[in-house]
């Protein structure tokens, strides 16, 4: 029998034997794609390939891609665990021909693997082909062999022309066509029919292979055009073709999954290996590992609130099975155990997933039983449906997700209102929508766009240049041929020295001049993703599309910035050296006056992990190693020992960065020419930006050299107020601090021994009512803890008592309130001082004989302070 790592083994090497190159999974964080969540198919990263966009140097690939369908559009979430083949992340086989081979070589080779490789009978397959794809439909019948009987035509069944289940789209327009699929024959004792079927829904029929052919593009007509050079895009679900090698109805009882459900029994101590909660927690730890591994942490918005909800949801199953401790991120060893050898990037980030995964459960742990006590409360008082406000309230008071509490409800036959739990949510999912717009800030029309060739950026090797040609105007987002003065706006040129904005570095400013034309240059931003956009404002002439132009770069700024670009490199390298390999850089911004860099962490770094963090950046600053750029492929590269940042979009040319033995990263931005130029580098803050994700704030160069200087001028005035020096100032301080605490004690001493001479007055002076001792009276200098201190002494002294004292300062009053002895069946401290504080518009509380709150000073006290007593008497009758 076929493991599930030998079956994605034995995919990729046939294919490579048919000459296609194997390329690696993109992330599930799509790169450079604002339109998806996450990584859902096999084709995402090859779409801009199929938009014509980019160029690959090869026209035959193979891969296994990781998926992942748990938010947006493609959700399969909430059937997870309840059916046989659903998952949040899923592994894609997949052949691709860019313009080469076509129909006939896809299908032939797609049945030589099956039958004669895997050795699937051939009479337990079945193909679908498009109603009117007869080429296709040749091709099995008459090619392949395949009966007339098992190759079923479907037509548009999804109410619109070439709405099929057999013809794909990329979207309402561009490139599309027919495709057919291959089903799995599971047999007559299971039920359902073959595709195109009123019971088509069964489970006898499992599609496990579906070839798409795009060969047309369509226009917004509708109308459809022949593509110049067709292409094959092809996926075959891996859990679902192991199911089948291995003689399995369920996904879930293939090699991989039962190795996953045996760990989760044994770490939620549970007997029955059916039971449905296990199969969600073995689904859910690949798919949160791998969306650790990929760069997602969990958080309150965009792609890591979905993190949050999927571990939240294992965490859930893991509370029904009666595992109330810890236990999601101890399956990490297993998994990475299963899976490792496919995704090396497991085996490496092994330490981060399960940071992330504990530190995750301590948090919810927290809540999940206190929220499902209020979920109890709920849910008994609910008639058949949960409000949506006791949604949210579960939300955003219990960090239930509302799925979650969806999931919870449908297992004890409860719907939820959701359109209520929208309204609720308005204000979240409006800023929700803001952090999940993953797209490129800046943006052009696309028909200029399509007929501009990408900028070339010059500014590497220098800042000024001249004859630059205007290529196209931007005035507020709509394409103009001219700026006049006073304009804002943007210039495209066809070359440039200005840096765009990416990679955490900022963009340059500078000037646009030629003949009495100035273009104040104040940011550049990529538009489109290739091209240079000047942002700015013209101050003289005009400027018209055509037109050449001088562009200057601000030395002094670029100069100040590759400073602290150069420096976060030096600094993530020496993380990585002091904290583990597990560190990843997970945002930065390189300015001219400082930098800032956040990295995959789950702990506070110490004052000594700074000072030798620093000490570790500075002495490969003083070793000055060359900056050395390399232009090399892309697999060159990571053999030569380059880091690959996550999130980057990488072409078949990468460059490198290599600094000595310090650093080797791929990097577009701009650097210094050796380390020894970055002079200094001074860490100033560091904090958490996130859960798991830490941030250091530094300086380098000069501004490091000025902060180090006002660091001294404050020490040096702090010397001077002690009466000392620098050298000094520790022990001055300590001395004082000393002294402090000696003259604190000695004054609460004295406030003891004047409050005990207050209170013994008090005692003598305290009213009977009805046989109880009562005291309500104002202490001029007493805060809050001498009243505490009072009372209880009052209460020694007077044994059966009630007793209100109140201080005030500043024109608030402090109040205290206690009740000892025989009055405290009927009279409450809580009651009491709430009686008081009522009256001077405040407010307390605490036990029933002691209570302690506050309110404004002012005749109303002294009024509410006369009344005490009666008040006491109402209560002792």
């Amino acid at each position: 029998m076929k493991t599930t790592n030998e079956i994605r083994s034995d995919f990729l090497e046939f294919f490579r034997g048919k000459g296609h190159t194997i390329v690696p999974s993109a992330p599930l964080v799509p790169a450079n794609d604002p339109t998806l969540l996450f990584t859902n198919s096999g084709m995402v990263q090859f779409k801009n390939v199929f938009l014509g966009s980019e160029k690959l140097g090869y026209v035959r690939a193979a891969d296994v891609q990781r998926c992942l369908r748990a938010g947006g559009k493609h959700n399969d979430l909430d059937q997870v665990g309840y059916t046989a083949r659903h998952h949040t992340f899923f592994e894609m086989l997949g052949n691709w021909s860019f313009g080469d081979y076509f129909k006939e070589d896809a299908i032939a080779w797609a049945w030589e693997l099956l039958t004669k490789v895997w050795k699937l009978p051939a009479e337990r397959l079945l193909v679908t082909v498009y109603q009117t794809d007869d080429e296709a439909f040749d091709i099995w019948h008459k090619k392949i062999g395949v009966p007339v009987e098992r190759i079923v035509r479907i037509g548009d069944n999804k109410g619109a022309p070439y709405a099929s289940d057999n013809f794909w789209q990329m979207a309402d327009t561009g490139p599309c066509g027919p495709c057919t699929e291959i089903f799995y024959d599971h047999g007559e004792h299971i039920a359902g029919g073959p595709p195109g079927s009123p019971d088509e829904d069964g489970d006898r029929y499992i599609e496990i292979w579906n070839l798409v052919f795009m060969q047309f593009d369509r226009q917004p007509d509708g109308s459809l055009v022949k593509l110049p050079a067709p292409c094959v895009d092809t996926g075959m679900g891996l859990e679902r073709l192991a199911a089948v090698l291995q003689h399995a109805h369920s996904n879930y009882e293939i090699d991989l999954f039962q190795r996953l459900i045996q760990a989760a029994a044994q770490a939620t101590h549970t007997a029955d290996l059916d039971n449905k909660s296990l199969r969600v927690i073995a689904d859910h730890i690949r798919a949160c590992s791998f969306l650790i591994v990929d760069g997602v942490l969990p958080s309150n918005e965009g792609r890591g609130y979905v993190l949050r909800r999927i571990i939240r949801r294992a965490l859930r199953h893991g509370w029904m099975l009666g595992q109330k401790g810890p236990f999601f991120h101890k399956l990490v060893p297993v998994l990475v155990e299963v899976m490792g050898e496919a995704y090396p990037e497991l085996v490496a980030k092994r330490e981060l997933v399960e940071g992330a995964l504990a530190a995750e459960e301590e948090r919810f742990a927290a809540t999940l039983d206190a929220g499902m006590r209020i979920f109890d409360e709920i849910a008994a008082r609910s008639q058949g449906n949960i409000a949506g406000s006791d949604a949210f309230k579960l939300y955003d008071t219990y960090g239930f997700p509302a799925d979650l509490t969806a999931d919870i409800a449908r297992e004890r036959g409860l719907g939820v209102d959701m359109a209520g739990f929208e309204t609720e949510m308005e204000e979240q999912r409006r800023k929700a929508r803001e952090a999940g717009s993953f797209g490129n800030k800046a943006s052009m029309p696309a028909e200029v766009a399509a007929r501009l060739a990408p900028t070339e950026f010059l500014g590497y090797d220098r800042l000024t240049e001249g004859g630059l040609q205007v290529v196209a105007l931007l005035r507020e987002g709509v394409a103009v041929d001219q700026l006049r003065v006073g304009d804002e706006g943007v210039v495209i040129l066809d070359r440039t020295p200005f840096y765009a904005e990416s990679g955490g570095q900022v963009g340059d400013t500078g000037e646009l001049d030629e003949a009495g034309t100035r273009f104040l240059v104040e940011d550049t931003q990529k538009f489109g993703g290739q091209f240079h956009g000047h942002v700015g404002k013209l101050t003289a002439g005009t400027l018209k599309v055509g037109d050449r132009v001088l562009g200057a770069v601000n030395e002094a700024r670029r100069a100040a910035t590759v400073l602290n670009h150069s420096a976060t490199h030096l600094l993530h390298a020496a993380l990585r050296r002091l904290l583990g390999e597990h560190v990843t850089q997970k945002g930065s911004l390189v300015a001219p006056d400082r930098l800032r860099f956040d990295f995959s962490h789950f702990n506070p770094l110490s004052d000594a992990e700074l000072a030798e963090l620093e000490r570790q950046v500075n002495a490969d600053v003083r070793r000055n190693y060359p900056a050395e750029v390399h232009q090399m492929g892309m697999q060159e590269a990571l053999d030569f020992g380059a880091m690959a940042l996550f999130g980057e979009k990488y072409g078949d040319q990468v460059r490198v960065l290599r600094m000595g033995e310090a650093s080797t990263e791929l990097c577009g931005g701009t650097h210094v020419g050796r380390t020894g130029d970055i002079g200094l580098f001074k860490i100033v803050a560091e904090g958490g930006v996130q859960a798991g994700v830490r941030r250091i704030e530094a300086l380098t160069g000069q501004g490091a050299l000025d902060y180090v200087a006002q660091e001294e001028q404050r020490l040096d005035e702090a010397a001077r107020l002690l009466g000392g020096n620098a050298a000094d100032v520790a022990d001055k301080l300590r001395s004082l601090l000393d002294r402090q605490k000696k003259l604190e004690r000695e004054l609460d001493a004295l406030k003891a021994k004047a409050a005990s001479g207050a209170t013994s007055d008090l005692a003598g002076q305290a009213a009977e009512v009805r046989g109880v001792k009562v005291v309500a009276t104002r202490l001029e200098g007493f805060d809050a803890k001498a009243l505490r201190e009072a009372v209880d002494r009052l209460k020694q002294q007077l044994g059966d008592a009630v007793i209100l004292l109140a201080g005030a300062s500043e024109g608030k009053a402090a109040l205290v309130a206690g009740v000892n002895g025989s009055a405290a069946g009927k009279v409450k401290a809580g009651e009491l001082l709430a009686h008081v504080a009522s009256q001077i518009n405040g407010k307390g509380g605490g036990r029933a004989d002691m209570a302690q709150g506050g309110g404004d000073d002012g005749p109303a006290l002294s009024q509410a302070l006369a009344g005490v007593a009666g008040w006491v008497e109402s209560r002792l009758i």
